[in-house]
């Protein structure tokens, strides 16, 4: 089952979701309307909603509050991102220009906060106190993992456990929710929430592993950023950490320097080093362990389509062009 297939399986769910999006996107600032607009129509795959809608209906759920936490789970996504390009001096995500690009810094972290305050009255219209202190939860572990990959920044010494750290937090948290949110309103057993909860979890880690690898592994058409941000910016993440572990002396102390100093000056070198490493291979393979972990964690809930969507989005999360 390809992204497609997955999609037209819950098209009348996606729509409903987009719709709603839209309508709560709606602000009498011009600025808010114009920014949240431009960042949520900028061609993201939904991917995290596509999970809240998909585990809902893979537990038989026939109301509509879905939809809502659906659409409540890309705002809160969509204020990380507008915070995150500002936090990293981005000015390219999925091949547009980033807004803080085109608007500025200031405006984008506003807007950033008018997304993460408007998914909290979302929230409260639920009237579910689960759902408030799943997402309430959740959104402050994700501000944690920020400031986490922010300490690491530069940090040569980061080593594997402390990247896994920072990106459990700030990917797999949000993806662990959504997942957990589906079996809550279904009034689940505690077996099939926590399988849910595993699997956005270990679906999260996997696909961050796959971002990262992807950021020295392919070309800016499929990623649709600037290649090598992460390396501008210092950030060790797992290819990286990867190569320095298992490279030479040379090698590690050209990396050392290149995560000190923000290494886009030497980046052949460094993609030398990573390429002679198997680091992006390395980084692969643990990307696809935790997918399995995904799609094994599926196995408590009742064999349908859309159990079957959700393991095949565990496998689109680490088959992605590297």
């Amino acid at each position: 089952m390809d992204l497609s297939a997955i999609r037209e399986l819950i098209a009348d769910d996606l729509r409903a979701t987009d719709l709603l999006i839209l309508d709560r996107l709606q602000s009498d600032v011009v600025l808010i309307n114009q920014i949240g607009h431009y960042i949520i129509n900028s061609g993201g795959k939904r991917l995290r909603p596509m999970i809240v809608l998909l585990a809902a209906r893979a537990l038989g759920y026939q109301g509509e509050q879905h939809v809502n936490l659906a659409a409540i789970i890309e705002f809160i996504h969509t204020a990380t991102l507008l915070h995150d390009d500002v936090v990293d001096g981005s000015d390219m995500r999925r091949s547009n220009e980033t807004a803080n690009a085109v608007w500025g810094n200031a405006a984008s972290v506003l807007v950033g906060d008018f997304l993460y305050s408007r998914s909290f009255e979302m929230m409260v219209e639920i009237q579910h106190m689960r759902v408030m202190d799943i997402l309430s939860h959740a959104t402050n572990r994700i501000a944690e993992g920020e400031v986490l990959q922010l300490l690491n920044c530069n940090d040569p010494d980061t080593d594997e456990q402390k990247y896994r750290e920072v990106i459990l937090r700030k990917t797999a948290t949000l993806f662990e929710a959504g997942a957990r949110l589906a079996a809550v309103i279904n009034d689940a057993n505690e077996c099939e929430e926590q399988a849910l909860a595993d699997y956005g979890l270990h679906l999260g880690l996997a696909f961050q592993m796959i971002d990262d690898a992807l950021d020295y592994g392919s070309s800016d058409q499929d990623i649709g950023k600037n290649l090598g941000d992460d390396l501008a910016e210092g950030k060790p993440t797992l290819p990286l950490i990867r190569a320095m572990e298992s490279g030479t002396e040379e090698q590690r102390a050209l990396l050392r320097r290149a995560i000190e100093e923000g290494g886009a000056d030497m980046a052949g070198e460094v993609m030398a080093a990573i390429e002679s490493t198997d680091a992006i291979a390395y980084t692969a393979r643990l990307a696809r362990e935790e997918a399995e972990l995904a799609k094994k964690a599926l196995e408590p809930l009742p064999p349908s389509a859309f159990n079957s969507a959700l393991a095949a989005l565990a496998d689109f999360s680490v088959d992605r062009s590297i």
